[in-house]
This record gives structure tokens, C-alpha cells and sequence, in this order.
């Protein structure tokens, strides 16, 4: 999986329902560049944690946007189900109007080319950044029962765009306002000694 990082997102053209839920049959990846994107993947609609983590993409979709990401999902359900899931309540197993696409791999060759696809059957909780050329600057990927922190997706954008911003790096549990160090031996060795 490591041959991802640093390399071009694979596009795809798919039908997705919108954040107004509506049908876009040619929904593209790369209609997006120019934005940061955090394109996640879950196993299937109508399932337990998965809930969980798009409910909670959706409430922090205006923290994504403010940083100039979007976030776009994936599973290997179709566009109808995923319509039904958003059009049923939370209360009774659904999803609602969530702020943001979900696009249909149902031919799964989606979570094939982003090497998430589990035993041809469903995808596992991937979740890629992308940068605003397109390329994939990290990736984690969960198995089916453990759900993601959508807030250290967010805290992966900070990162990405205080790096590009500032050139320096982000040290470990780095977050937005906090010190980061530049790449040099002096740089991390003065980092270390305040930060100990």
C-alpha cells in the first residue's frame, strides 16, 4: 500500500449522490483538483460503525472547507442505497442529509485501484489525502470493526498545508498553532530540547 504515498490519486468517473441528493452520474475525482481532498471509503450502507463515521464527516464538513478540503465517500453500494440510507432517519438506522458525495463503486473497481478492496467483497476504512495537485499525501487504513477519528483527518490537512505553507515538519501529535521544526539536524535538536 506504501506505493501510493506521493503518487497520483487514481481518478474515477462514477455516479455519486450529491450533499443536495441528487443523482451526478459523471462524477469525477478530478474535477476537484485545485482542492484538498479527503476521500474515504467504508465497507457498506445500512452497517453499524460505518454510520458513525459518516455522521460525523458530515458534522465537521465546514471544519474541511474552511481549510479548502472536501470530503467525498465511497462504498460498493449503489447510488440508490446510498440515497435510502441518506433518506432515512438517524433514529431508525440512517444516515440523513449528510454535507457532502457518496459515490457508488459498484463494480468495486474503486477500492480495487486504491487497494482497499477486502476479499473482492467490500472495502475497508481507507481514508487518502489529497493534495491540490492531486497526489496522495497520506493514508490510513482500518479494518472493518474499528472505527476512524475524523478529527485526525483533520489535523492531517493542518499538517499538510503548515508543511507547504512554511517548509518546515510536523512532529509527532503536531497540531494547528503548535511549533513545528525545520528538517535539519539543528532544527530537530533545538525542537527536542524545548519540547522534552
Amino acid at each position: 500500500m506504501s506505493q501510493f504515498i506521493g503518487q497520483q490519486a487514481p481518478n474515477f468517473t462514477a455516479t455519486a449522490v450529491l450533499a443536495d441528493g441528487t443523482f451526478k452520474d459523471d462524477f469525477k475525482l478530478s474535477d476537484y483538483r485545485g482542492k484538498y481532498v479527503v476521500l474515504f471509503f467504508y465497507p457498506l450502507d445500512f452497517t453499524f460503525v460505518c454510520p458513525s463515521e459518516i455522521i460525523e464527516f458530515s458534522k465537521k464538513a465546514a471544519a474541511f472547507r474552511s481549510r479548502g478540503a472536501e470530503v467525498i465517500g465511497v462504498s460498493v453500494d449503489s447510488q440508490f442505497s446510498h440515497w435510502a440510507w441518506r433518506n432515512t432517519a438517524i433514529n431508525d438506522g440512517g444516515i440523513g442529509a449528510v454535507e457532502y458525495p457518496l459515490v457508488a463503486d459498484l463494480t468495486k473497481t474503486i477500492s480495487r485501484d486504491y487497494g482497499v478492496l477486502l476479499n473482492d467483497s467490500v472495502a475497508l476504512r481507507g481514508t487518502f489525502l489529497i493534495d491540490k495537485e492531486g497526489v496522495i499525501q497520506s493514508m490510513v487504513v482500518n479494518n472493518l470493526p474499528l472505527g476512524r477519528n475524523i478529527d485526525e483527518a483533520i489535523r492531517m490537512v493542518d499538517a499538510l498545508q503548515h508543511v507547504e505553507q512554511h517548509g518546515e515538519v510536523c512532529p509527532a501529535g503536531w497540531t494547528k498553532g503548535d511549533t513545528a521544526m525545520t528538517p535539519t539536524a539543528e532544527g530537530v535538536a533545538k525542537y527536542l530540547s524545548e519540547n522534552a
